[in-house]
């Protein structure tokens, strides 16, 4: 299986590094003629993660994103969701076909506000078996640093979600596999939003006893959008064995789960809300300092996915009719100048 990564971010050099310790070679895709060549002469990635050094023979690095899915059995696409319609959207209509792709995006494409597998359905007819997405409490920080690590795979074709993860299983990164693929997108987008709430409690000055309440609630607030979307199986200690492994501990997949308090679900929320390398937990310190929106994208220089996902979850919403106050009250600081103190005021209204 030949990999190839559309993304010259963080994550996107998390996932190279990951790949390429595996000794895969990789297509890699970035903008910037002047990072390839800088990767290629020094071996690693000047602007992001630059203490993970690559074995440069393992790369073929191109700006050329057809060059790159046409060498490629799977193509990952780790760019920020509002970049990815820009990335993909000059691409012939047919270039994906006999592909697999591989969302690393937690957010929904904001310009079309959808989900990157509704995206590629309606603009390249990319069926949902061939879709697949890996998410879970995996900060590329972390990854750089070999820190154990737990990545989820999701996909609606088993087998082939199980053989795809097994190119990903290192030291220091265990592997779960999912079929719920709308559930771990929505999920993923929604911790997002609540991330981007908690910096905005702690720019406030709130504690952490409040900041635990406010995520108990959220992460109840997010399974109960879930159940509304109808993700039916979204429960609280449900596991279910992947058939696949279960007689193969040896392989170094895990078993597969849809229970919302593993780590896909609670546990990406939850590093997203308490770690500091969190970039929506950040930006919304700052918006809680009391930045405002323009003035905390241009200090962080960084995309904060919750931004956007909360417009987008904002008018997703209004079909689903889910009861997400805290997510709706971000959306009314970030997007209707409605003052962050107000709007906490009215959260703690609804927190049990």
């Amino acid at each position: 299986m030949k990999f190839g990564i559309i993304g010259g971010g963080s994550w996107a050099t998390a996932l190279a590094k990951i790949l390429t310790d595996n000794k895969n070679s990789i297509y890699w895709w970035m903008r910037s003629e002047t990072s390839i060549k800088y990767i290629l002469s020094r071996g690693h990635n000047p602007q992001y993660l630059s203490t993970v050094y690559f074995n440069t023979g393992l790369l073929h690095l191109t700006s050329d994103v057809s060059t790159l899915i046409k060498n490629s059995d799977c193509i990952i696409i780790a760019v920020p969701s509002a970049y990815a319609d820009v990335a993909l959207q000059e691409l012939d209509k047919n270039i994906f076909q006999g592909k697999k792709i591989i969302s690393a995006i937690k957010g929904i494409l904001p310009e079309q506000n959808l989900l990157l597998n509704d995206y590629l359905a309606q603009h390249f007819d990319v069926e949902l078996k061939n879709y697949f997405a890996i998410l879970g409490p995996c900060h590329a920080e972390e990854i750089a640093s070999e820190k154990l690590s737990y990545l989820t795979f999701s996909g609606i074709d088993q087998e082939t979600t199980h053989d795809i993860s097994t190119f990903f299983k290192t030291a220091y990164l265990n592997t779960v596999l999912n079929h719920d693929i709308y559930g771990v997108q929505f999920a993923a987008t929604l911790k997002n939003i609540y991330a981007l709430g908690a910096g905005i409690a702690h720019g406030l000055d709130y504690g952490d006893n409040f900041l635990s309440v406010l995520i108990a609630n959220s992460a109840d607030e997010m399974a109960g959008f879930l159940r509304k979307a109808g993700i039916k199986n979204v429960e609280v200690g449900t596991i279910e064995h992947n058939p696949i492994t279960r007689n193969d501990p040896a392989s170094g997949i895990r078993r597969e789960t849809t229970n919302y308090a593993a780590s896909v679900y609670l546990g990406d929320l939850l590093v997203t809300c308490y770690s500091l390398y969190s970039r929506n937990r950040t930006f919304g310190n700052m918006i809680g300092k009391g930045y405002s929106v323009k003035a905390a994208q241009l200090e962080m220089n960084m995309v904060a996915e919750g931004y956007n996902a909360s417009r987008c979850m904002y008018f997703i919403n209004q079909k689903i009719h889910a009861e997400i106050p805290i997510a709706e009250t971000i959306y009314q600081i970030l997007w209707q100048n409605m003052l962050p103190s107000e709007g906490f005021a009215k959260i703690e209204e609804t927190l049990v």
